[in-house]
């Protein structure tokens, strides 16, 4: 299991909702999950990584799940 899969399991207890957007947070991937149609986040909370990330091209969204269609 990586670290990604840590996060992803954060989110998928069943007795959980979603809130509605995190503040401040803007999101343009319009295929995660937590994706609300109006470039806001709904995820309880975001991870950014890796740790050994130098420049933002080296970041990524550890919080993304993609959308069930």
């Amino acid at each position: 299991m990586g670290i990604f899969d840590e996060y992803h399991n954060l989110y998928e207890r069943p007795d959980t909702k979603p809130p509605k957007h995190i503040r401040g947070i803007a999101c343009d991937v319009k295929n995660c999950a937590y994706h609300d149609g109006d470039n806001y986040c709904t995820a309880e909370r975001i991870a950014i990584g890796p740790t050994f990330a130098t420049m933002c091209a080296d970041t990524v969204c550890a919080t993304f799940k993609p959308k069930q269609f």
